[in-house]
């Protein structure tokens, strides 16, 4: 199915004076041939469920979209709503700030631990924690993250700083009683190793969980929710699937990550929740299960994590 993003879009008055922060641009860095444009809408959905974990702060592809062109193509898919995802200060403020005014978006607020490394001092980060802890207490915002562990782009000697933002993190999210967003990448072992060592809060959640079946007998122990996304749809990632086989029902989340690892066929464009249909019917033939019991499970895990959209707005 075709469609105009324009012609769609259900405006609203009461908005912040910038709708995305461009904060990507492939089409001015990128000088290949590739396809940038947004995929086409999916067959809905018959249950209604949530995307787990999006960036409508970023604008990306050949004709960026704002927040209320995603959200209202996402509800044209049968996606109830999502959680909005903040990775600094600024893009944090901007969560939260949206999500005070829309009622299909709820909050999270964090210092992603690339972000945590890029700051001068302790003293400086602990400044800028400080700001989340802030916004952490507003009503509209329901999970501190995203925030953990990164071994993949940080220096080593750096990590200490997201390690220390990483502790932070989860006190600023016990003492709120919301739930917990991690970004675990090349991690595994030292991620796991604090929420142990330091507490995990009640509801904590691997985002684009990335582990395999080791991870996710751990997960299974402690009761800590595994969110997928448009990975567990790429054919290298066997491992991806046999852990979502293996998790318990109640501990499923899907998420789109948006704009980034957009599901297959389209993996490489430009990501959106409109297209979590895809993911959750990879997710069903993984289960085994219908399409309609997948979004219906997941649909009821979401809100165990983050609570009622319609509260507080």
């Amino acid at each position: 199915m075709r469609f105009s993003h324009a012609s769609k879009v259900k405006m609203s008055k009461d908005l912040p004076s910038e709708n995305y922060i461009r904060v990507r641009d492939r089409k001015a860095e990128d000088g290949s041939k590739r396809d940038l444009s947004y995929p086409d809408l999916p067959e809905p959905l018959r249950v209604g469920t949530y995307d787990n974990h999006t960036h409508l702060e970023i604008a990306d592809g050949e004709n960026p979209m704002d927040y209320r062109e995603h959200l209202e193509l996402a509800n044209q898919a049968g996606i109830l709503g999502g959680v909005q995802v903040g990775g600094s200060v600024e893009t944090s403020k901007w969560s939260a700030e949206i999500a005070a005014i829309e009622p299909r978006l709820v909050a999270a607020v964090a210092l992603h631990p690339n972000v945590a490394a890029e700051y001068e001092s302790l003293a400086e980060l602990d400044a800028a924690i400080a700001e989340i802890a802030k916004l952490a207490s507003q009503p509209r915002v329901r999970a501190v993250g995203e925030t953990g562990l990164d071994y993949f782009r940080t220096e080593a000697e750096r990590t200490f700083l997201q390690q220390h933002s990483f502790e932070e993190h989860i006190q600023i999210a016990k003492e709120n009683n919301i739930a917990l967003q991690i970004h675990d990448r090349d991690a595994h072992e030292d991620v796991v190793a604090t929420l142990l060592r330091v507490g995990a809060p009640e509801r904590t959640v691997f985002h684009c969980f990335s582990g395999d079946v080791e991870l996710a007998t751990i997960l299974k122990e402690h009761g800590w929710y595994a969110s997928f996304a448009g990975t567990v749809t790429f054919k290298k990632n066997q491992s991806l699937r046999d852990a979502l086989a293996l998790l318990p029902k109640e501990l499923i989340l899907v998420e789109t990550d948006a704009p980034f690892l957009t599901p297959e066929p389209y993996r490489g464009r430009p990501n959106s929740p409109y297209l979590i249909p895809i993911t959750v019917r990879k997710m069903a033939e993984v289960r085994e299960i219908s399409e309609d019991e997948m979004a219906e499970q997941i649909t009821k895990n979401t809100e165990a994590v983050y609570g009622s959209w319609s509260a507080d707005i």
